[in-house]
């Protein structure tokens, strides 16, 4: 007879304990498979406890397979299959990269979160709660809420001379999300060219998405034409406005000589990726490249990271029109990848004028940080060793430096006394160029503009210039 010691002042209920006891029983083998077990009325009696409390404990069991149950009978124990073999265990899981923390943080990934307009941006989404309600919690268009793709048309006519129907528009969360549906939309068969040096990340997206990429080396001019055919590209991916990391803006005749490659074949497309064209310092914005556009060869991308913040993860494409036809016929059946909360409110931050000054405040303050950079390094001797590259545009600079030094040594030296670089080789897609001096990428969204001098104090100290 089984005879469990069943505490009832115990916070687990009695047939809870009974039914704990049993199945140990029977899964130690205690209790063989086809033996018989007493009947609810008989157990009751013998544990002095009520019958409910035993067919609880029953009922238990029978549903997880440790009894069954005969007609007229009663209960038996059912046959329960040999526990697995211990599992190889699995090696540790990798650690998350932790990235460094410096004093002064010259790197390129973020901008000045302290800029951000959050009272305005909190307005706008407590009147997008209490005036979209309609809306807000429905599905919202496959490319975007049209108000925001409306806005993002009107400020592209304004300041980029993008002459864009917002039908053109294609909203997403982020450029990964959108670079993954254009390897969709154009094919995985013909090969991607990127910018080398470049973004590593872009080769990266390309690659996983199935797409063959060729890093194509770049000239004083930006992309070099001509390789693209010698490496039978057929997508080229682009910065013209402002290259990465090396800061050139491609110049007239070599935007046209891309257009009229892309022109010769109709597989042929160039994706302008803009990502910081908003910060120009002086003279005119540099048309973008869809802009000269007449052959509808140019796909079009931008985001808010740099313009309002990363974690926004709002970007945009401007499709050709003929593209355009393909997505919604192909890819209509994607939801949009924003929420339609965070779209509401962009858009009326657009539409009333707060963009663009919130845009003039931070350029006006990233300018202020570019000049103490530039006249810090010249006070403190650092031009005397190198030079800054860049162009007078975007949010980082590059500092070449005497040969004497190699770039990792500099990026350790600069570390161990808390100021973060990068060095310009961790962005070569290939080989760098054979006698290339050693290079530095200082961006200056991090650091104020009176922590420039001490910084730059630390890394003539830690450089010995």
């Amino acid at each position: 007879m089984l005879t469990p010691i069943l505490d009832a002042g115990s916070s687990r209920p009695l047939y809870e304990q009974l039914y704990r006891h049993i199945r140990s029983e029977i899964e130690t083998g205690r209790l063989k498979a086809g033996e018989r077990l007493p009947s609810k009325r008989t157990l009751a009696a013998h544990l002095k406890i009520s019958v409910v409390t035993v067919e609880g404990a029953y009922g238990q069991l029978l549903a997880e397979g440790y009894l069954r149950s005969e007609p007229k009978r009663g209960f038996f124990v059912q046959a329960v299959q040999e526990a697995p073999p211990p599992a190889v265990p699995l090696p540790p899981l990798a650690a998350a990269p932790v990235r460094p923390r410096f004093d002064y943080d010259f790197s390129t990934s973020g901008v000045d979160t302290s800029l951000f307009p959050f009272a305005t941006w909190a307005k706008l989404m407590r009147e997008v709660l209490s005036q979209q309600e309609d809306t807000l919690l429905a599905s919202s268009h496959p490319q975007g809420i049209p108000e925001l793709r409306q806005a993002i048309a009107q400020h592209l006519y304004r300041f980029r001379g993008i002459r864009a129907d917002p039908e053109q528009i294609v909203v997403g969360a982020g450029s990964e999300t959108l670079l993954g549906f254009l390897v969709q939309l154009l094919g995985r068969t013909g090969a991607y060219g990127v910018e080398d040096p470049g973004y590593a990340k872009t080769h990266r997206i390309l690659s996983s998405c199935g797409a063959k990429v060729c890093p194509i080396p770049l000239d004083e001019y930006g992309l070099n034409v001509d390789l693209l055919d010698a490496q039978r590209i057929q997508i080229a991916h682009v910065t013209p406005s402002h290259h990465f990391p090396l800061g050139t803006i491609m110049p007239a005749p070599r935007r046209q000589a891309l257009l009229r490659w892309a022109a010769e074949r109709p597989e042929r497309y160039i994706v302008e990726e803009d990502y910081d064209s908003e910060f120009r310092f002086s003279g005119r914005p540099i048309p973008a490249l869809q802009s000269l556009d007449v052959g509808e060869r140019v796909i079009y991308l931008n985001t808010f990271a740099k313009t309002l913040a990363p974690s926004l993860r709002v970007s945009y494409m401007v499709l050709p029109p003929h593209l355009l036809a393909r997505w919604r016929q192909e890819f209509w059946f994607y939801a949009s990848t924003v929420p339609s909360f965070e779209q509401y409110a962009l858009a009326r931050f657009m539409e009333r004028g707060h963009f663009e000054r919130h845009l003039n405040r931070t350029r006006m303050r990233y300018r202020a940080r570019r000049e103490a950079l530039l006249a810090a390094a010249k006070t403190t001797g650092l031009t005397a060793v190198g030079s800054f590259s860049g162009g007078d545009a975007g949010l980082h600079l590059l500092l070449w430096m005497d040969r004497r030094w190699q770039e990792q040594e500099l990026v350790d030296r600069a570390a161990a006394v808390g100021v973060g670089v990068a060095p310009l080789s961790a962005y070569d897609l290939s080989a760098p160029p054979a006698g290339r001096p050693p290079a530095l990428i200082l961006g200056y969204t991090r650091v104020d503009a009176e922590k420039m001098m001490p910084a730059l104090l630390r890394l003539k100290n830690a450089w010995g210039f």
